[in-house]
């Protein structure tokens, strides 16, 4: 059904289930590609993943998501970046040699080692949207609760400081051009329509120019790659005993992604819902499906884990483009994913990403990394949580040193509590952090102070 304006109002927009006219929807398609396409392949590149597979995986993954999610939920989806430490971290011990050479740019060992991770944090997701489809979001808020998914949130942007830095390092010049001219992009850029959207592109474009300028950049590879190629597509590695010691480290970063992925869920409804009174149409409130979102946040990494992609998530920064263009189209979204699976079949392109100098990327690092930890900070201002109160301090003290002492401190980030099967070497830094703050909370809620006699601190944050 395509869309039409009202006359009398002169509103233009598009509901989830709108059809655009094909001129629009491919124009407005490929501006959703050019949004999700910085921050996807760099997390690509940050974890030896395949740019190819990478954006295969992204637009049939979002394809998938949107079918599953009924065409009701218009997400798109790309790398998510609250994996790439304990993605790392899991590649650092049962694939050595991925990260052993700094001029390695893809790992296919690795890769396939992560993929049975990434296809555990999709039973995650799916079983938890189950869960709430039937209880409701206010259990599973009691048991992770906000100072814990924040904290979280924190440890992981936080602990990649050291890997942003040791790229930088590779030429602090570019880096810190770089990240001045990312930061410069993303403050004075917003609210400018598309471009708006592209701070990460523009910033990687710029540190690209600088450091092919300085004879840094090598354009050999480019010249050398076919036009069309087939990514290199990868099988998990379900039949390596050291893949299912990563399903738990890397299914337990759900913690964080969950809420975010909740988060987008209620603001595009506002927005979404706005729009369709303005355009005299019911509204859709599409903030009632959260167990159903998270279901097609799961489908979609079913869809990235099997074919060798990195963990997904829904992107806020395409959210950002679909309440600034009033476009929330879902058939815009599928062409947005037909045009990033054609993407993945481009050689050259693939070749060419794969030519930006490390120092580039721990520029644009050190700007992401950080902004990881700061949302994980807004999540808990957002939320009120009571820091005055010291349950809530406990649970969150113990996440933040935890997590971020034991990435730094411990040899490989582990803290030296071995489990077979599970963490035979250890468990990750962020993993025990998570741990240690879902199980406090889970005394204090069998055992809260008030059965003691203890009254609550007032939240001077109220």
């Amino acid at each position: 059904m395509a869309t039409v304006a009202v006359p009398d109002q002169k509103v233009i927009g598009y509901l989830p289930q709108d059809t655009p006219p094909v001129g629009s929807m491919i124009s407005l398609g490929i501006q959703q590609v050019l949004t999700m396409f910085p921050a996807t392949v760099l997390v690509a590149i940050l974890t030896k993943f395949d740019v190819g597979v990478t954006l295969l995986a992204s637009g049939l993954g979002t394809i998938i998501a949107l079918l599953v999610s009924k065409r009701r939920i218009p997400m798109y989806y790309g790398s998510s970046f609250s994996y790439i430490s304990v993605v790392i971290t899991a590649m650092n011990l049962y694939a050595k040699d991925c990260f052993a050479d700094s001029a390695t740019t893809y790992c296919g060992e690795g890769v396939r080692i992560v993929q049975v991770g990434i296809i555990g944090t999709a039973v995650v997701e799916i079983l938890v949207g189950l869960l709430i489809m039937r209880v409701g979001k206010d259990a599973l808020d009691r048991v992770l609760p906000p100072v814990i998914t924040g904290c979280v949130a924190i440890v992981i942007g936080i602990a990649l400081a050291g890997s942003a830095l040791g790229s930088a390092s590779a030429n602090w010049l570019v880096a810190i051009l770089t990240l001045l001219a990312t930061v410069v992009f993303s403050v004075y850029l917003q609210g400018k329509g598309l471009i708006g959207m592209l701070p990460i592109l523009f910033g990687a474009i710029f540190g690209y120019i600088v450091a092919a300028l300085m004879g840094i950049v090598k354009f050999d590879a480019v010249a050398a790659a076919e036009w069309v190629r087939v990514p290199r597509i990868t099988f998990p590695a379900f039949e390596n005993p050291n893949s299912w010691a990563v399903v738990v480290s890397i299914s337990l970063i759900a913690i964080a992604t969950i809420p975010e992925s909740t988060a987008h869920l209620y603001q595009m409804s506002l927005y979404i819902d706005a729009l369709a009174k303005q355009l005299k149409r019911a509204p859709i409130e599409i903030k009632k499906l959260i167990g159903l979102n998270l279901v097609a946040d799961g489908s979609d990494d079913i869809v990235v884990g099997l074919l060798g992609g990195c963990a997904g998530t829904n992107y806020g920064e395409n959210n950002s483009l679909m309440a600034i263009t009033r476009n929330y189209s879902v058939p815009v979204l599928m062409t947005a994913g037909v045009i990033a699976i054609l993407l993945g079949f481009v050689g050259k392109l693939a070749a060419l990403v794969e030519t930006i100098p490390t120092a580039v990327t721990g520029g644009l690092s050190i700007y992401l990394f950080g902004v990881i930890g700061m949302q994980g900070v807004a999540l808990i201002q957002s939320e009120k949580v009571n820091l005055f109160e010291p349950r809530q301090l406990a649970i969150g003290s113990i996440i933040l040193v935890t997590g971020i002492g034991g990435n730094l401190a411990l040899k490989d980030g582990l803290f030296p509590f071995q489990i077979p099967a599970i963490f035979p070497n250890g468990i990750p830094a962020i993993v025990f952090a998570a741990i240690c703050g879902i199980v406090l909370n889970l005394i204090f809620l069998a055992l809260p102070p008030s059965k003691f006699g203890v009254e609550d601190r007032e939240n001077l944050n109220d």
